[in-house]
């Protein structure tokens, strides 16, 4: 005797009249879906894509600099501007990421880390001491300017390693160099304020030269920039202390 739960299917997967009938009625099980292969989708050509805008904006350094050579990029003189625009700007990134923290120095390292920096570039150095309360205090300052400012360069060293039997008294001590002379001096903390908060410290840095940098601009428009960022972050600290003073008053 024949199976009659056999459902006969032909090469596509298509059933007979018959079987539709049995299946509606349940006396055979429902038909399995047709096989289908998936879509055949062909490997993205790289040398078929646009030459465009987007094209060049996903490309490395060193794929931009390889395009130099590109004779297809020869007759279009957009493309070749934006590449050489887009590379200058990845240069720029790359020397601003030098920076961004407060990097120790010893005194053999003085005239290669500070006197000898590029022409464009200032440094501001902090002569300090272990164990003095006041140097502490201000190295935390740099270390949140350092990250807020990574075009400027950063370093401390142990204030009698930079300069023999220099007084504890003075430290610590704020030196700013820019194309290898000092532009600034500053004996003690008393200079920033009785609190020696990052904004003090920034505007006593910015009161007369640019002397913090973010990158993102230059000369006196990043001076005055960052001196009104910093004015900012002063009036909502101090909004944002009395309003948790106020809370904690309230809560009482």
């Amino acid at each position: 005797m024949g199976d009659y739960h056999f459902i006969y299917k032909d090469v596509e997967g298509r059933t007979t009249q018959w079987d539709d009938i049995q299946t509606k009625l349940g006396n055979l099980p429902p038909k399995p879906a047709p096989f289908k292969p998936p879509a055949f989708t062909p490997a993205e050509d790289e040398s078929s894509k646009p030459k465009d805008k987007a094209w060049l904006d996903n490309k490395t350094e060193e794929d931009l600099e390889d395009l130099e050579d590109d004779p297809e990029l020869d007759d279009d003189r957009f493309l070749e501007e934006y590449r050489k625009k887009r590379l200058a700007e990845m240069r720029e990134a790359a020397k601003i990421a030098k920076f961004g923290s407060v990097m120790p120095i010893s005194g053999a390292d003085f005239v290669r880390q500070v006197s000898q920096a590029p022409s464009d570039v200032w440094v501001v150095v902090c002569l300090y001491k272990e164990g003095i309360a006041e140097c502490g205090v201000l190295l935390r300052c740099l270390d949140e300017l350092a990250t807020r400012y990574p075009a400027t360069k950063f370093v401390k060293i142990i204030s009698t390693e930079c300069i023999p039997n220099y007084p504890d008294h003075n430290v610590p001590t704020i030196l700013v160099y820019n194309n290898s002379a000092v532009k600034g001096t500053y004996v003690g903390s008393h200079h920033f304020g009785r609190r020696c908060t990052p904004e003090a410290v920034a505007l006593v840095l910015c009161q007369s030269d640019p002397v913090l940098n973010d990158g993102q601009s230059s000369s006196e428009s990043s001076r005055d920039a960052v001196l009104d960022q910093v004015r900012r972050n002063f009036i909502e600290k101090v909004v944002t202390e009395r309003e948790d003073a106020d809370d904690g008053y309230n809560s009482d």
